[in-house]
Formats: structure tokens, sequence, C-alpha cells
């Protein structure tokens, strides 16, 4: 008997292994403010909710338990709620809105990194779904070609993963980081990549990020909206030359309504969009280590978006 009970155990340990965990993470304090107001949450204070956290985290990966963390948002989960007709002040209201959240696909997964870095991985995936989600909204208002009937958003989206693609085969090999910002109708849309490309031309990129990216310019396109790209080369400098230390280089493009295409910008208007607060219009000072270089020309896929 005790040799049939050890088994069934260790049988249980391995379906437990092989089901994964999903574990929210309210990252910022405003949001854990609010969570604050329903009686059944148990915390009452952001740092040591943060320590628990780290400690659960932890101990799944110690038990050999895949983990992924969702970014919980408190005011998206008091709409959840409304629009279900949900008590949002229970326990398995809380669980039902991860489980949607987790469906969305803008997980993170946990690999024993501290919270200082799975913090802004949750709030970068965060804002990648947001982007997605806006973006998806304003390609599916676009209709279609009064003449031809061609499906506007869908013939934006083409046209913006060709862009995308013309930018890094641009930028070459080495770490990259690319920002789009998009003044569409309502609120402009704004999404970050990380890119590498190996000197064996293989690329490497958050998948969910390069759709926000994507999607963001689409929407642009789409809209005839302006915008820009702003794409960062990080340096990589060899080993032991004793020479100047490497710069970044960083470049720029602008979303072109006529063209519906991104058309290059010149080191100058560069510098000036770099160094310019977004929001007071004030100037920044230029960081150091920094380059300022045009945008490469683009080869235009030719014709219009649609007739």
């Amino acid at each position: 008997m005790p040799h049939s009970r050890s088994r069934r155990r260790s049988r249980r340990r391995a379906l437990r292994r092989e089901a994964p965990s999903i574990v929210p993470v309210l990252a910022d304090e405003a949001h854990f403010a609010r969570m604050r107001r329903y009686d059944t949450f148990a915390f009452d204070d952001h740092g040591s909710y943060l320590r628990h956290l780290d400690g659960l985290l932890r101990g799944l990966r110690a038990g050999q338990v895949p983990a992924r963390a969702v970014l919980f948002d408190s005011v998206d989960y008091a709409l959840f709620c409304q629009e279900r007709g949900l008590d949002a002040d229970t326990g398995d209201s809380r669980v039902n809105y991860v489980a949607e959240v987790a469906a969305y696909g803008t997980s993170v997964a946990y690999a024993g990194q501290p919270l200082g870095r799975l913090l802004p991985q949750l709030r970068d995936a965060h804002a990648c779904r947001l982007t997605w989600q806006s973006g998806t909204e304003v390609l599916a208002r676009a209709g279609a070609c009064g003449r031809c009937g061609a499906d506007i958003g869908k013939a934006a989206f083409a046209r913006a993963a060709r862009a995308l693609s013309a930018v890094l085969d641009a930028a070459g090999t080495g770490s990259h980081h690319l920002v789009a910002s998009v003044a569409v109708p309502g609120s402009p849309l704004v999404s970050a990549l990380d890119v590498r490309r190996s000197s064996q031309d293989a690329l490497y990129a958050h998948e969910s990020a390069a759709l926000a990216l994507t999607t963001a310019l689409a929407a642009g396109f789409a809209t005839g909206s302006h915008g820009g790209l702003v794409l960062r080369t990080e340096a990589e400098s060899p080993l032991g030359t004793g020479g100047p230390a490497a710069r970044d280089v960083v470049r720029g493009w602008r979303l072109d309504p006529a063209e519906c295409w991104l058309s290059p910008l010149t080191a100058a208007e560069v510098f000036a969009a770099y160094c310019t607060d977004p929001v007071t219009r004030d100037p920044v000072a230029p960081e150091p280590g920094v380059d300022h270089a045009p945008g490469r020309e683009l080869p235009h896929p030719g014709g219009a978006l649609h007739c």
C-alpha cells in the first residue's frame, strides 16, 4: 500500500508539472490602490504584495511548475465585471478575468527573472494588447473601397507588414529598437519593438510586439494619418580594439499619407524628433553616445493602397 500511494503522488506531481499556472500581477501602485477597495482583496501594502508575489513565482519554479504572468488592470477588471454582471468583490470574478486576459496571449513566461525585469515585460505586453485592439478597430472601420470593393484594412495591413520588413532589411544585422507613433482619429497609437538580426540573417522579435507595431502602421495607412517611425541601432564595439567607443545610431521615417508609405527623415529632422519632449514640445538635451542619421530610402511597393 505505501508503494501504491507513493506512486499516485508521483503521478500527481508529474501532472502538476505539465499544468501551467497563470499568475496575475498588479504591477503599479495605482492599480493596487484601486483593488484595496474590495474587502476580499487580502493586501494593504504594495511592497509586501510584491514580496509575496515573488515568493509565489519562485515556489512554482522550484516545484518545476511552468508559470506565466499577466498584468492585472484594475480599471479593465471593473469594466469586465460590469459588462458580465459579476460581483467584482469576489475571488471567482478575479479568476474569470485573469483567464480572459491570458486568452489574449499577452502573458509573459516566468523563467526566474527578478520582478524588476518581469514588471516592465508585463507593461510592454499589456501596451501591445491595447495598441493591437485599438488598431484592429480602426482597420475594421475602414471598410471597403467604393470602386473595387477591396478590403482597405486588409490592404493596409499587408502594406504595413511590407514597410516594416523594408525597414528591418535596411537596418541590417545587430540589435534594433523601433518606436511607431501614429496620429489616428481618436487617440494616437504608440508601439515599440525590439529586434535582433543575426549575421546569418535570422530575425528574433516578440511576435505580439511585431503584430502591434504593424497594426499601428496599418491603421495610419488606412486612415491617411500622419505619424513616424524611429529606429535605434545599438552600438556593437569589437572587444579589445582600444579605439573610441561605438555609438548608437538613430534613423527615422514619416508616414506619408499621399504615398501611403514611409518617407525618410533627414538627420536634422531625426535630431529634432528625438530631442523634443513629446508632451511639452520642449527641447531635450541630446543623449550622449548617439548619432542622428537620415532614414534610408525604402523601395515603394507601387500603386495606391486601393483604387
